[in-house]
Formats: C-alpha cells, sequence, structure tokens
C-alpha cells in the first residue's frame, strides 16, 4: 500500500453552533429625528416658498433687514440641507444600522447627545443667518462657533457609528454601512478644511484661504457637500429601504461594488466645474470637466441598480406609495446626475452658468431626489415603529401627486428661465452691439416664471402637510415600540468565518471596517490633493498684479456690510472672458485681483448684474438712491430697499482686530495700521460725504451707506485697460514665477 506523505488537514464540515443574544433595537432616536425632519423641512420650505415669490414681489421682503432675500436664501438652504435632509438621514441610519449590524446603537447616550447637539446647530443657524452673521460662503455660512459646534456634533455621530459597527453580530459590512461610512469621513474632511479660518471675534472671521484658493476650496466643499451628505447617505438608504419595501433583493452585488469605489473616487475631483470661465486656473477646470463626465457612469449605474431591484415588484407600485416614492426619487437621481454632466461641458456652461438652469437642476435633485426618498422611508417607518397600518394609502397617493406636481411646476419655469435668460445675456443685434445692454430687461422677462415656482412650492408644501396629518394619525392609532425586542448569534471568532464563508473577493474589505475606511478615505483625498496642492503652491497658478493693493480700512467695512446683507447671493463678480460680458460689464477678471478677498465673492447666480466693474462706472449719488429705492435708478427692479443702511452707524469696534488677523493671514498692511485704520476710514468716509452733498445728499459720515458706497466704488478699479479693444494691456501683471 503506497501512503501519501503529505498530511490531510481536517476540516469542520459545518460551523461550530452560535450562542443566541437578545437584544432591543433603540426605535426612540429614530422617532425623534423623524420628527425633526418633518419639522424642520417644513421650516425650510415655506421660508423657501417665501424667498420664491420675494423675486417676484420685492415688498414681501417685508422693510426689516432680518427678512430680505439675501438673509434668509442661506437660512433656506441650510434648513434644507442640514436640517431636513440632515435630520432625514441620521433617522435612516439610526433605523437600517442597528438592524444591519444586529445590535443596539453602541451608546443611548452618544444618541440623544446627537440629537440635541445637531438640533443646536440648527438653532444657531436659525438665529444667526437673519441676523446678518455669515461666512457668505455657500453651503458654508455658519461662522466658526458654530462650525466648532457641528464638528463635535459630528465626532460624537462618528463615534456612536463606529461602536455600532464595531460591537455588531453581523460580520459582514452591507453596502448601506460602505455609503454611510464615506459619508462620515468625507463630510469631516470636508468640513474641517474649508472652514479653517481665524476668528476676528465671536461673530466674524476670515479665511485662511483668499481669491482663487478660497474659490477652489469653498467649491470643492460646496460640490462634495452636494455628493457626501445629498447623495451618498441617501444611496445607503437607498440600498436598504427600497430592496424592503419591494420585498426583493438587491439587483445586482457587483454592480453595488462598481457604484461604490468609482463614485468616492471620482465625485471629489468634479468641484472645478462650478468655476469654468473663472480666474481658476485652466488646467483645474479641465479635471473638473473630465471627472464630471466621467461620474455619469457610477452614477447611473446607482440608479439602475435600484429601478431593477424593482423587477417583478412593479404591479405593487401602482399601489404602494412608498414605492411609487422611491421611484421618482431614483429617477430624479439619475436625471440630476446625468445633468450635471451635461452642465459641466463648457459650452453648456458658458449659456447656463450664473442663470436659473441651474436653480432647476439643484431643486431637481433636492425636492425629487432628496425630499421624495425621505417621505418614502417616513412612510415605510411610521407603521414599524408604532406597530400600526398607515392610516391612509389615500393621503399617501394624494401626496405623491402633489409633490409630483410641485416639482414639475417649480422646476420648468426655472428651465424656461435659465434658457431664457443664457440667451439673452449672449444676444447681439445686427450692428454687434448687445441686443439687451440693460440687464433688468432680462429680470422682466422671467418675473412670471418666479411665480410659478412659488405656485410649484406651495403645491409641494401642501403634500408635506397632508403627510404630517397621515403619520400623526397612524401615531395616534399605534404604541410606539420604543425598545424593539430581536435576537442574534453571537459573532463568531474572525479567523472561523474565514474558514467557513467564501463568496467574492470583495468580501474581504467588507468584513473589517478598519481598512474599508481607510480605502474610502484614499479615494476621497487624491482627487482634492492634487486640485488643491499645485494650486497653492505653484505661484504661476496665481500670477499677480502690482497695482492691486488690499482694501482700506472703510473699504474692508463696507464689503462686510455687504456679506451681511448676503448681496453676493444675487450678484457675481466674476467677469468671464466672453464679448457678451465685457461689453456688458467691462474687461474680464483676472486671478491676481482677488488676492486680497477674504472670502472671495465670485458668486453662483446672477438676479442682478456683475459687480467686479462697478467701481467708478456711477457717481456716489447713484449708489445712495439705488440702496434707498432701486427704482429710482432702475424702474422695475426686484432688489429690496436698504433703509438701515442709512440710519445704522458703522461699527468701527473691531476693526483693528479685522486689519490684525489680516495681517496675519499675509495682507500686506504695515505694522500697527490697526491703530490708525479708524481714523482713516473715517477721514475717507468724510470724502464720501462731502462729495454727496455736493450732489444734494446730506448723509453723515459714520452711517453704514457710505462705507457700502466706499467698497462698490472700489470694485475692479485696481487695474487699467487699454481702450482699444484690440490692444488689450493689464498694467501691472508680474512675470510668472
Amino acid at each position: 500500500m503506497i501512503v501519501d506523505p503529505k498530511p490531510l488537514v481536517a476540516r469542520p464540515e459545518t460551523p461550530p453552533a452560535r450562542a443566541v443574544d437578545t437584544f432591543f433595537y433603540d426605535n426612540r432616536i429614530v422617532r425623534n429625528f423623524g420628527i425633526a425632519t418633518v419639522f424642520w423641512g417644513v421650516a425650510g420650505m415655506l421660508i423657501g416658498t417665501l424667498i420664491a415669490f420675494q423675486l417676484a414681489r420685492p415688498e414681501l421682503n417685508m422693510g426689516t433687514q432680518y427678512t430680505t432675500f439675501g438673509r434668509i436664501r442661506p437660512l433656506h438652504t441650510n434648513a434644507v440641507i442640514f436640517a431636513f435632509v440632515g435630520n432625514g438621514i441620521f433617522t435612516g441610519v439610526y433605523y437600517s444600522l442597528q438592524r444591519l449590524c444586529k445590535t443596539r446603537m453602541f451608546s443611548d447616550k452618544l444618541s440623544k447627545l446627537h440629537f440635541w447637539g445637531w438640533q443646536l446647530v440648527i438653532l444657531s443657524a436659525l438665529i444667526s443667518l437673519p441676523l446678518g452673521i455669515t461666512t457668505s460662503k455657500e453651503y458654508a455660512e455658519l461662522e466658526w462657533p458654530i462650525d466648532i459646534l457641528i464638528t463635535v456634533v459630528w465626532v460624537v455621530f462618528g463615534w456612536n457609528m463606529f461602536g455600532t459597527i464595531a460591537k455588531r453580530r453581523e460580520r459582514h459590512l452591507y453596502v448601506g454601512i460602505w455609503f454611510y461610512i464615506a459619508t462620515l469621513l468625507t463630510v469631516a474632511v470636508l468640513h474641517i478644511v474649508n472652514s479653517l479660518s481665524i476668528p476676528v471675534s465671536f461673530t466674524k472671521s476670515y479665511p485662511i484661504y483668499a481669491g482663487v484658493q478660497d474659490a477652489l476650496v469653498q467649491w470643492w466643499y460646496g460640490h462634495n457637500a452636494v455628493a457626501f451628505f445629498l447623495t451618498t447617505p441617501y444611496l445607503g438608504l437607498m440600498y436598504y429601504f427600497l430592496p424592503k419595501a419591494a420585498e426583493r433583493p438587491v439587483y445586482s452585488y457587483r454592480l453595488s461594488i462598481i457604484h461604490f469605489w468609482s463614485l468616492i473616487f471620482i465625485y471629489i475631483w468634479a468641484g472645478p466645474h462650478h468655476l469654468l470661465y473663472t480666474a481658476l486656473p485652466d488646467w483645474a477646470q479641465s479635471l473638473g470637466v473630465v471627472f464630471s463626465i466621467m461620474l455619469i457612469a457610477p452614477s447611473w449605474g446607482g440608479m439602475i441598480n435600484g429601478l431593477l431591484t424593482l423587477r417583478g415588484a412593479w404591479d405593487k407600485v401602482r399601489t404602494e406609495p412608498v414605492l411609487k416614492f422611491m421611484v421618482v426619487a431614483v429617477t430624479a437621481y439619475g436625471m440630476a446626475t446625468f445633468e450635471g454632466p451635461m452642465l459641466s461641458l463648457k459650452n453648456v456652461n458658458a449659456i447656463a452658468h450664473f442663470t436659473d438652469w441651474i436653480v432647476a437642476h439643484v431643486h431637481v435633485g433636492a425636492l425629487g431626489w432628496n425630499g421624495f426618498l425621505t417621505f418614502a422611508v417616513l412612510y415605510w417607518l411610521w407603521p414599524r415603529l408604532y406597530r400600526t397600518p398607515l392610516y391612509s394609502k389615500r393621503l399617501a397617493n394624494t401626496h405623491f401627486w402633489l409633490g409630483t406636481l410641485g416639482i414639475l411646476f417649480y422646476a420648468i419655469p426655472m428651465y424656461w428661465a435659465g434658457f431664457t435668460q443664457g440667451l439673452m445675456w449672449k444676444q447681439f443685434n445686427a450692428e454687434g452691439m448687445l441686443q439687451y445692454p440693460n440687464f433688468l430687461e432680462t429680470v422682466l422677462q422671467i418675473v412670471p416664471m418666479y411665480y410659478l415656482r412659488g405656485i410649484g412650492g406651495v403645491l409641494y408644501l401642501s403634500g408635506v402637510f397632508l403627510m404630517i396629518f397621515n403619520l400623526v394619525k397612524t401615531a395616534k392609532a399605534g404604541t410606539l415600540l420604543a425598545d424593539e425586542k430581536a435576537q442574534a448569534p453571537a459573532l463568531m471568532p474572525a479567523e472561523l468565518v474565514e474558514e467557513h464563508q467564501g463568496g467574492h473577493w470583495h468580501r474581504w474589505i467588507e468584513r473589517r471596517p478598519v481598512q474599508l475606511s481607510i480605502g474610502a478615505t484614499i479615494a476621497i483625498l487624491i482627487g482634492g490633493a492634487v486640485e488643491m496642492i499645485p494650486t497653492f503652491l505653484v505661484k504661476s497658478n496665481v500670477p499677480t498684479i502690482a497695482s492691486v493693493k488690499p482694501y482700506t480700512s472703510l473699504e474692508l467695512e463696507g464689503r462686510d456690510i455687504y456679506i451681511r446683507e448676503g448681496c453676493n447671493n444675487c450678484h457675481s463678480q466674476m467677469v468671464r472672458p466672453f464679448r457678451s460680458e465685457t461689453e456688458r460689464y467691462g474687461e474680464y477678471s483676472k486671478a491676481g485681483e482677488f488676492i486680497y478677498d477674504r472670502p472671495f465673492l465670485w458668486g453662483s447666480k446672477r438676479t442682478g448684474p456683475d459687480l467686479h466693474r462697478v467701481g467708478a462706472k456711477y457717481p456716489h449719488s447713484w449708489h445712495y438712491n439705488h440702496m434707498m429705492d432701486p427704482t429710482s435708478m432702475s424702474p422695475g427692479s426686484i432688489m429690496p430697499a436698504y433703509p438701515w443702511l442709512f440710519e445704522q452707524n458703522i461699527d468701527y469696534s473691531s476693526t483693528p482686530a479685522k486689519i490684525d488677523v489680516l495681517r496675519k493671514l499675509g495682507t500686506p498692511y504695515p505694522a500697527g495700521y490697526g491703530q490708525q485704520a479708524v481714523a482713516d476710514a473715517r477721514q475717507q468716509a468724510a470724502l464720501i460725504s462731502r462729495d454727496l452733498a455736493k450732489e444734494d445728499i446730506e448723509v453723515k459720515s459714520d452711517k453704514e451707506i457710505v462705507a457700502l458706497i466706499a467698497y462698490l466704488q472700489r470694485l475692479g478699479t485696481d487695474i487699467k485697460v487699454k481702450e482699444d479693444p484690440n490692444a488689450v494691456e493689464v498694467v501691472g501683471v508680474l512675470p510668472a514665477e
């Protein structure tokens, strides 16, 4: 008999038996976040409806400084993004994570701290933004103390989430958890990098970045706040709640892998597509375009994976309102993620940027994708939390149709307005002159579209009120199951799991949250590093201009008033290199002109004309009268009046501190200038007051309107351009270093 010299390794045929643990899911925290979602959703949408009608009827600004469009527009965006969507994310995450990990949340105390901390953040925004306490940076308007609070609350959320994952009874991490982890890590990086600033006071700070660099960092943050706060967590919710509602497995596991890794890697590069044709270096713009186009593939892969999960369940879609909401939500995601790359094409962006087309695009995603998926999750959760059927499917279906009509009434007029704006701004007549040289001509054409948009908001909000009634009646018919009993086997040692479970190669990283987190972090850091490091370190990316000087102390105060009033929400300060823009506004903007701008104020929407070359274009009296009564200078204007600027005194108390902070950041004010700054400001203000008196306008030199005039008259005057359009020469540009 021949004996095989190789020893045989005995393998157990079945895994060893596991003890079954009994535990309780925490449904109270899910319920609390759900209630907060609805409450803040109504608040944010009410403000959104108000500002929609404010653009059509300026008197709806109500004549107070706390309710103007410029101040409450960022309140609307913050309320919808961080209050409504943010609480919606946490509602879904706290419910699904416990069940995917087969364990209660790591700490009930951390859950409560997270909940109340997040509501405090929202309340702080609700108070500070109408007061004019703002950084002006889109989706990041909250000042430094609130930024610190956001960081603390986010750490609490992360601690609770990773603690839950660590004590899970299910070794495998489901695809939804991958997206939750990527969201947590990326939002932390985005928030910290973009919020770096030096405080002047408790309510004022200046960012460490300036001009072009500030713009790049802001839109790296802004685009990816949309990506990793409004998209990736909702994809995680889609992967959990859509199969649950359809009672079908996810269509393709492999597609979910491709979707996840390609999306988080590619998304982070696309931010510069918000800055096409600006002073941002061309190579950075091109990177943004290339990766934006690539985004179509993973985005549509996720949409297809979601829709095909419903295969065999289309009969249920016709009868179940939850699935109706989900189908439209996923479809809206697909539409928005097709349109985003399309808008990043330079020839399309040249027409669409600064127009209401972008507003339509954003709201298709916000109302359709985020709003409808949130409604679906709430309708699915409430009967399960309260152990009773939904009060009325008929009301839920009515909500669906009101919401769908609301989206259509909102988006279609805004698309129409955007096309109108883009074409009218660029139209030349047979003589080669601008067909519509007066910006206001375009505004008057689209006012009816603003009314229709407001009607769309009313329809959408009406559906939300129906949902509230439905959820309240459902809750009253049942009883909250605060602690839901569950059972699951204790987790096997990792080596036994490896021994007995095979499957796809990706299972290796799915069982290791630390390695998964490291991989996701590396994936999202690469794009940002490649775009930002050269922009900061290679000086030729931002060539200096010798004639560009820092703002005077009075101009600096005027600029801060401009920021406080939210003027950048309606006016850009970036003349793009198009003949239609240089004919209307003046010489196109140069990177070196913004080196002392903290923060940058390029804007993202032109409800009014660009202001970068407004300096010295009009006399002081024009600006004075325009701010007192815009229609006196521009008949038919939809801009509100700012009477408080003529009553409130300039606050010089923090001027020396502002100068000192800006000196630390590299602005070349002379040493010790902070002590002289107030005297210089008063002297310049007296000159402006004297000039106004020559035009029969009596105004004291210490009024805020004087500082604002000083700032506006400075804009775009640091460079001189030859009059001959064929021989444009910028005086003072230094050779590239």
